[in-house]
């Protein structure tokens, strides 16, 4: 690389901000769905469509934070060591077969947030920093804090 390409990709790198720690992931429920927590495997069964109930009998409705993308791909690669492709195409055979339908799409983490607090079933994805007081942390996945 010439010291020009390189000054260039650091100059290019300072404006567009460099990529810091990612941040912790979690897994939130209601508050008032009988869960206190939730194990990787209960939860990566739930929004694999595998498990349809909560631990407390209620039926489980999963929400992912699909925007940024990033999001949920770090999700499924974190909860059952999964590329988002594989993923996607798991989602595309059970639908198509009629077996299941795959989790509801929030366009932020706010979004999330509403759907599990409206909800007793609901269990959603989201950042650490980003869960409050109207959900309840049931699982954290990744680096911590």
């Amino acid at each position: 690389m010439s010291p020009w390409s390189a000054h260039a990709a650091l100059l290019a790198l300072a404006l567009v901000g460099a990529p810091g720690p990612e941040e912790r992931l979690v897994v939130v429920v209601n508050p008032e769905s009988g869960v206190a927590q939730l194990t990787q495997d209960e939860a990566r069964d739930i929004f694999l469509g595998r498990q349809k109930r909560l631990a407390s009998g209620m039926p489980a409705h999963p929400v992912e934070q699909g925007v940024p993308l990033q999001v949920r791909a770090r999700f499924y690669h974190a909860l059952a060591n999964k590329e988002l492709a594989d993923i996607n195409a798991y989602w595309a055979r059970l639908s198509f077969t009629g077996q299941a339908r795959p989790p509801r799409q929030a366009t932020s983490a706010e979004e999330v947030i509403r759907a599990v607090a409206a909800d007793k079933g609901a269990v959603g994805l989201l950042e650490w920093s980003k869960a409050d007081h109207r959900v309840r942390v049931a699982l954290a996945l990744g680096p911590e804090d």
